[in-house]
């Protein structure tokens, strides 16, 4: 599936019969989705007229869909000029990397030291599922595949799963989305060869036999050569783009 098939037309959604709070919850994931698969770039003006026929909605369920994004830090807010898709640049990306370093690293270490079976039987379990799907939906070509995305992002926050702090979690998988939008600009331009899952096997194993620095170590080179990878793929990030998704 490509990011353009995630543009859904949610055409009858949006009448009297749809809870106003489900349908802002499903024009909330639709624009998640399409900001983290890079279907709408960094900068875009997400202007409200465009956004509505997009997605076939009223501006009420739109307007809390934008400020929730803004409280994840995927969309920013300027006075009296609306919304567009938080900037990308490489300081944010290092800061971004350094700070989801910090904190797992402390989650990682605490999760070694409290989880149970349930905890470890969680992981395995979630990276069988991982390696059950291609990270491509396609042979020839990088067409995301969400449903790889989902299972990789299961598999990364299980990991932290038994830290203690339900703050700690939630902080980490703002990280981890917003780790995955830069991860999706550089695969758009170039697809790397890379064997994620032995990294992911690695870790794994590091965590299960509670080996916390070996395992530490493991999860910050898998983020620095993730990194690295986005910077050699985008040499410049950024740029603004007032034109309408």
């Amino acid at each position: 599936m490509s990011p353009n098939d995630k543009i859904v037309n949610l055409q009858g959604v949006g009448n009297a019969a749809e809870p106003a709070g489900t349908l802002a919850s499903s024009v909330y994931d639709r624009l998640r989705d399409d900001i983290l698969s890079g279907a709408l770039a960094p900068d875009d003006k997400l202007r409200t007229e465009a956004l509505q026929e997009r997605y076939g909605v009223g501006n009420s369920p739109l307007r809390e869909a934008l400020n929730r994004l803004s409280a994840d830090g995927l969309v920013t807010r300027e006075d009296q000029k609306g919304f567009r898709v938080a900037t990308a640049s490489r300081a944010d990306l290092e800061e971004l990397v350094k700070t989801r370093c910090w904190l797992e690293e402390i989650a990682l270490r605490q999760s070694i030291e409290n989880g149970g079976e349930e905890w470890e039987e969680a992981i395995v379990l979630q990276y069988h599922r991982l390696s059950r799907v291609r990270r491509p939906s396609s042979e020839d070509e990088y067409v995301i595949n969400f449903e790889w995305e989902a299972r990789h992002r299961a598999f990364h926050l299980a990991l932290l799963s038994a830290c203690g702090s339900h703050w700690l979690m939630q902080y980490c998988a703002q990280l981890n989305d917003q780790a995955g939008r830069y991860r999706q600009l550089a695969i758009i331009v170039s697809y790397p060869k890379r064997n994620e899952l032995s990294e992911h096997e690695a870790i794994m194993r590091a965590v299960t036999t509670r080996n916390a620095d070996e395992a530490v170590r493991l999860l910050l080179a898998h983020y620095g050569r993730t990194a690295g990878i986005i910077k050699n793929s985008i040499p410049e990030l950024g740029g603004t783009s007032d034109s309408a998704p």
